[in-house]
């Protein structure tokens, strides 16, 4: 099966599979973080992995142990209804612990600034964004807008896979990160992304009952944080001299490499619709 195939096959199974589960709201949408949880330890796992051959990091359980409490605390705290924004405390403390164990444990300190620096940033990326997606709970009518997220995500990606393979091989090499994504996929991602927007809220008036311009711009920053995300694990695998970061989803590579687009555009949808809210 080639990579086209296996693109197309993923994503035909893929998204109506995760439109499933995100109109399961049993319990503050107990199946979808279960997912979660999942997904934040598997990308930490493979986000240590990679980072490992920079500089020699601590013990990977504790960064899957900080994966866990996070993204479980996320859930409880939506769960109960208590102040969610006490997640940001969580991640706070976990950096301070992660810091003080450095401090006390060693007595060799040249490469303490890097270990310390991607051990945040393994805790920030590869766990504290994934509670983005436990928020959207708290959305009123959070199934629908759950959907209209992974809606907008899982559009651009595909149409700017699309649109690049069929028109943009003028524009490639737009990017430096990823020379074989194009401008022109960039546009048509984007451009899908909002017009799905907009026909889901025409669909779902009682919803979305906010002006089309809030959709517009719900759509762009959506799907354009999603490019960058994608974009930014590019740059990642590159330094860390990897093509994929696993080998999880066919024609996909690693969980990394599945949720990077929703990594970035999760907090950025979070913060348009709380606006609009």
């Amino acid at each position: 099966m080639n990579k086209v195939a296996k693109r197309l096959l993923t994503f035909f199974i893929g998204v109506p599979l995760m439109i499933l589960l995100v109109t399961m709201d049993f319990a503050s949408h107990l199946v979808l973080n279960i997912l979660v949880v999942s997904a934040s330890v598997l990308s930490t796992h493979e986000l240590t992995k990679m980072l490992s051959n920079r500089v020699k990091l601590f013990p990977e359980w504790i960064y899957i142990a900080s994966s866990v409490i996070l993204t479980v605390s996320a859930y409880v705290l939506v769960y109960f209804g208590v102040y969610v924004e006490l997640i940001q405390w969580i991640f706070a403390l976990i950096i301070l612990i992660i810091f003080a164990i450095e401090a006390f444990s060693q007595t060799e300190f040249t490469k303490s600034v890097e270990k310390l620096g991607l051990s945040l940033f393994i805790v920030f990326y590869g766990s504290y964004l994934f509670t983005y997606v436990s928020r959207f709970a708290l959305i009123e009518y959070s199934p629908y807008y759950l959907m209209l997220f992974f809606i907008l995500v899982f559009m651009c990606d595909s149409a700017a896979w699309f649109f690049g393979i069929l028109f943009g091989k003028s524009t490639r090499g737009f990017v430096k990160a990823s020379p074989n994504k194009s401008l022109v996929g960039f546009i048509g991602g984007i451009l899908s992304s909002i017009a799905c927007g907009v026909i889901i809220q025409f669909i779902f008036p009682s919803v979305f009952n906010f002006s089309i311009w809030w959709m517009i711009l719900l759509g762009f920053g959506t799907s354009l944080a999603g490019i960058a995300g994608d974009l930014i694990e590019s740059v990642f695998k590159r330094s860390c001299d990897v093509k994929d970061s696993g080998r999880l989803i066919p024609g996909r590579g690693g969980m990394l490499d599945c949720t990077d687009s929703i990594l970035i555009a999760a907090p950025v949808f979070y913060i348009i619709v709380y606006f609009i809210s």
